[in-house]
């Protein structure tokens, strides 16, 4: 039990070193507060306010609209749409971000069309708060569709049907029975989406927004300000918490009993079928989120790799006379430096987390705890799983600030270097980050295996070690190559907590499709960001396949 106590403390320190930021609330730190709340606070309240509102609407009306009309209506391509709706999730926000920049810009492709057709023509601004929250919206609705398409397909077709039968209109049956059956499942995949919101830097600093990630990032990076930082941290992790809260409550409630029909009964002829006008606007519906969240996105960076590629090796020719492309290889071998960075950071981190959410399913799988013991093993688990709600930036400073307060205290140890200049730090980060996935992949693994499998091998005399290690490893290869390969994709797309504790001279995928967008070297940024979608595709493919064999 003292391992497992270690493992939740070192989960719970970052969350921790926030809290304890207010303890020493001396004349200095409440004067850094009253400054912010006149100064910052009230932008960071009111950009994130509008941000929360819009996304909420946005992703509940879209991902309520796209999940009725796959669940509840046959239409050609209509199973296709289902899984293709998914796509949106392999698309980081900020990816999209650095693609619709160019695309919309004034010297960008619509734009020069649009003049030449109607001259003096522009269009506004994309990097502003409308346009995050068009970004957030098309990349974060599979949240609430993928929760309510899978409510609906739970109950939904039996009670549509039953209320056809009773003459119900469809706007109404849609309205009265196929809405309120979903409205659990959308509240609480709009609570994932705002979390992923707050959550974001990339979009918020690429566009210039005050929200509280790019607060907390400027307070410590720019202003060398540890106590603004902890306090905006605190607050946001006081709002994350909330959203958390709200987001468990809606997950209680989509627990009711099952009594969906299985392919094959019969349930697929209950779907309305959809013909001539109708079936277009069912196209209509599914089809436009899928091409403005994925499919537009990855043409326009395809388009800006090419043309980076080809202006490369122009200007080689020119240099050289020939055809060696010295200068693409140059930027290929540097690539290859970032994409080793990523792949290392999410190699160990995929690992750790994995045999961390193995530990701690296992021991709470074991049987004859005491009661006490059994209670705190539920609460570490509880506080393992808290961490991929929280922002890697909050993580950032929680990790950070036990190290500053250590260095005033005893200025020459060394905790700090090993944290800020080798990979331990951010590999830690990571590790409270998304452990939570592991767990929860590890978790649904362990509850397929009965626990009549541990009771024979214990009659047999077997230990704990054999029976982890002999029995439930070979029946959790599946949950374990999940897990870390859940995680590994995380890792990758990670952008504010790499930001602030990589080591010195180590760049990953994300940090540098970032870093060049913000100089505007889209092109360059191009395959960086290309290869991080082509990453995020992996969990999309595996959920869809596991939905298939629903």
């Amino acid at each position: 039990m003292l391992f497992i106590g270690l493992i939740a403390l070192l989960i719970a320190l970052p969350i921790l070193g926030i809290a304890a930021a207010w303890l020493n609330l001396d004349a200095h730190a409440v004067d850094v507060l009253m400054q912010q709340m006149h100064t910052v606070l009230p932008g960071y309240l009111a950009t994130s306010a509008w941000l929360a509102i819009a996304v909420t609407i946005g992703v509940v009306l879209v991902g309520a609209a796209t999940a009725v009309t796959v669940s509840l209506f046959e239409f050609r391509g209509r199973r296709f749409l289902e899984w293709a709706l998914l796509l949106p999730m392999a698309m980081p926000a900020y990816v999209s971000a650095y693609a619709y920049t160019d695309f919309l810009q004034y010297s960008g492709l619509v734009q020069t069309s649009l003049r030449n057709v109607i001259p003096g023509m522009r269009l506004p601004e994309i990097r502003n708060l409308s346009g995050a929250i068009f970004l957030f919206i098309f990349t974060l609705y599979p949240y609430t569709y993928l929760l309510a398409r899978s409510a609906l397909n739970e109950r939904g077709l039996h009670l549509m049907e039953a209320a056809r039968l009773l003459g119900t209109p469809l706007a109404a049956r849609i309205r009265r029975v196929a809405l309120p059956l979903a409205r659990p499942a959308l509240m609480a995949g709009a609570a994932l989406a705002l979390m992923e919101t707050l959550a974001d830097y990339g979009v918020s600093a690429y566009f210039g927004l005050t929200t509280f990630t790019t607060g907390i990032y400027k307070a410590w990076m720019v202003m060398d300000d540890r106590i603004a930082a902890a306090q905006l941290a605190s607050v946001l992790l006081g709002i994350v918490a909330v959203l958390l809260w709200v987001e468990r409550q809606g997950q209680k409630k989509l627990r009711f009993s099952s009594v969906r029909g299985q392919r094959g009964d019969g349930s697929e002829s209950r779907l309305e079928p959809l013909r001539g006008m109708h079936r277009n606007v069912a196209w209509l519906v599914c089809g436009l989120p899928i091409f403005l969240g994925f499919v537009l996105p990855v043409l326009i960076l395809l388009q800006l790799m090419w043309a980076e590629f080809g202006h490369n090796a122009a200007a080689n020719n020119a240099t050289n006379g020939d055809s060696d492309f010295g200068s693409v290889s140059f930027d290929l071998l540097r690539y290859a430096g970032w994409a080793w960075n990523s792949f290392r950071f999410g190699t160990i981190a995929a690992c750790l987390a994995v045999a961390l959410a193995l530990a701690l399913s296992f021991a709470q799988r074991s049987h004859g705890l005491p009661r006490f013991k059994a209670m705190l093993l539920r609460f570490i688990t509880h506080v393992a799983s808290m961490g991929y709600a929280i922002p890697g930036s909050v993580i950032a400073v929680g990790i950070l600030l036990p190290i500053a307060w250590l260095q005033v205290i005893a200025p020459h140890n060394t905790i700090g270097i090993w944290l800020t200049a080798t990979s331990l730090g951010i590999v830690y980060a990571y590790l409270v980050r998304f452990s939570a996935v592991a767990v929860q992949s590890i978790d649904a693994g362990y509850a397929r295996i009965p626990t009549s499998y541990d009771e024979a091998a214990r009659t047999l005399s077997s230990s704990r070690w054999r029976i982890a290690s002999r029995l439930h490893a070979p029946l959790l290869w599946r949950s374990m190559a999940t897990a870390f390969l859940m995680v590994f994709v995380d890792v990758v797309k990670e952008l504010p907590a790499t930001l602030l504790l990589r080591p010195f001279n180590t760049d990953t995928l994300a940090v540098i499709a970032h870093n060049l967008a913000r100089d505007e070297r889209l092109g360059e940024a191009a395959l960086p960001a290309l290869t991080i979608v082509a990453v995020g595709l992996i969990p999309v493919l595996l959920v869809t396949r596991a939905l298939s064999r629903r």
